[in-house]
């Protein structure tokens, strides 16, 4: 899956091997609670590996709490602003819909604000 202005690289607070999405085309980041990282990309979502498949990502303050208390995830224990979380790795293809469409929430979140 292709998405647009996102790139895929390595995160910059997170070890190898995860893979983080960076939106391009944003010359700062001027909503720092939508970014997992202090520094340019803005990098609002990284995925932790292929065999631990969880994530951290940012969503609004609102939307975070709702996804961890649906039991998608839980509040990520370094966040600085409350919209970081991790979410749990899918186990199925049913999981994996609902995982990319909060991840896709995360993106757009991200989009809006900066």
């Amino acid at each position: 899956m292709q998405l647009n202005g996102v790139a895929e690289g390595h995160s910059s607070v997170s070890p190898a091997p995860s893979r983080a999405l960076l939106l391009t085309g944003h010359s700062e980041i001027s909503a720092p609670e939508t970014s997992l990282s202090p520094r340019e990309p803005l990098e609002p979502v990284h995925i932790h590996g292929v065999t631990d498949t969880s994530a951290h990502l940012c969503l609004p303050l609102e939307r975070s709490n709702a996804v961890c208390e649906l039991g998608w995830g839980e509040v990520h224990p370094f966040g600085d602003f409350g919209t970081e979380i991790m979410v749990y790795g899918p186990r199925d293809e049913e999981e994996l819909e609902v995982i990319l469409s909060i991840i896709e929430e995360s993106l757009n979140f991200a989009r809006t604000l900066n």
